[in-house]
């Protein structure tokens, strides 16, 4: 597979109707979501914690099309944390990760009033007040680094400002979340973990074993963000953390991001009263201020082509003769939410919020607000 919607079905796998009860009341299922809406959206700090930008109709490296562009503003998102290098690669993972960083640095170059490349606090307020998208530069995996702690220097001179320790499988930092053994945080990795708070680089434990994730939060000087995760106490998953992988993480000043992926249900597609239960729990078992959202899913709509159902079936069948595939991962569950396949399906889920009386002041931390602290607490 080599075209632009295989590449983008597979990077985002890497990362990618009825009344549920709930603590603030009843749910009902967004049908479009277009239609919700939050009045203080317009001025809130809105982070995706694990988002991608991308179009089916170009090549991988390609300037983003017009559509892309005026579906990232239509978004509301201010900062969007995207991936850039390969995940369980080493070889050629320093090339791979250099060429996607470039790509990166050009678009922004080339449409400074809608992009701006964060790389401090100070930079998450100017996108907000700006109403431009912030663009973070994040691995899904620590495998570009390699051997050498020196490459982490050189990273962060191009802009990388989060690394997620692991992917699903074990790597020399320590033990991925399809890992058996659940091996935990090697040597390497305590070595890794020292050198990232040194360069005040965010460390991320989504994917990681569940040992490898504990470990790592004793370990890290700093809060830690596990970006993209859902509560395994809802559903038993790889992919989710436990509640005490969510307390831990809580506890040492870090943020839980929810995604929007199939691991909210235990089968089927998943609908937008999932991502809220999933929101609820974790806000029962974190707090309020600890609790964000990292969709790991494209800004743009999914179309549900033909083409995009035989490419999504096919990157799942791959990935399973690699080893990364996720139990939960089917190729008739597909990349999206229903009720949030939009790009503003930020605002949809904060009116959903209100709706079930969550406060203004707790829905704009969980839209971003939690992230946006943390980011600026490590980064400066």
């Amino acid at each position: 597979m080599t075209d632009r919607r295989s590449f983008l079905i597979q990077t985002a796998l890497a990362g990618a109707g009825a009344l549920v009860a709930g603590a603030a009341g009843p749910l009902r299922a967004a049908t479009a979501a277009a239609e919700p809406r939050w009045a203080p959206f317009a001025e809130a700090m809105v982070v995706d914690a694990c988002g991608f930008l991308g179009d089916d109709e170009a090549k991988v490296g390609d300037p983003l099309t017009p559509r892309l562009i005026a579906d990232a503003r239509a978004s509301g998102l201010r900062v969007l944390q995207t991936t850039v290098g390969p995940v369980a690669q080493y070889e050629g993972a320093f090339e791979a990760t250099v060429r996607d960083i470039a790509a990166w640095e050009d678009e922004i170059a080339r449409r400074p009033d809608v992009f701006l490349a964060v790389r401090s606090g100070a930079d998450l307020e100017r996108a907000r007040r700006e109403k431009k998208l912030g663009v973070v530069y994040q691995f899904q995996d620590s495998a570009p680094i390699g051997e050498k702690l020196e490459r982490i220097d050189d990273y962060h001179r191009l802009g990388l400002r989060t690394v997620q320790l692991t992917y699903n499988v074990r790597n020399l930092a320590g033990d991925g979340c399809l890992e058996p053994g659940d091996a935990g945080l090697s040597k390497f990795g305590h070595s890794l973990i020292e050198r990232l708070n040194q360069r005040r680089i965010l460390v991320d434990l989504a994917h990681s074993g569940r040992r490898t994730a504990l470990e790592a939060i004793a370990a890290s000087k700093s809060p830690v963000l596990i970006s993209h995760t859902g509560c395994a106490a809802l559903v038993e998953r790889p992919r989710n953390k436990t509640d005490a992988e969510l307390r831990a993480c809580a506890q040492r000043g870090g943020v839980i991001g929810i995604y929007l992926m199939p691991f909210l249900r235990e089968t089927g597609q998943p609908g937008a009263a999932d991502v809220i239960r999933h929101l609820e729990h974790a806000i029962q078992v974190c707090g309020e201020d600890h609790v964000g959202i990292g969709t790991d899913n494209l800004v743009s709509a999914v179309k549900l082509t033909e083409a995009y159902k035989r490419d999504h079936a096919e990157s799942i069948r791959e990935r399973r003769k690699l080893g990364i595939s996720a139990p939960g991962e089917a190729e008739d569950v597909y990349l999206y939410v229903e009720g949030l396949n939009a790009p503003n399906r930020f605002e949809t889920l904060a009116a959903l919020l209100s709706a079930r009386g969550h406060s203004d002041a707790r829905i704009g931390k969980i839209l971003g607000g939690n992230f946006a602290r943390v980011m600026a607490e490590v980064w400066g």
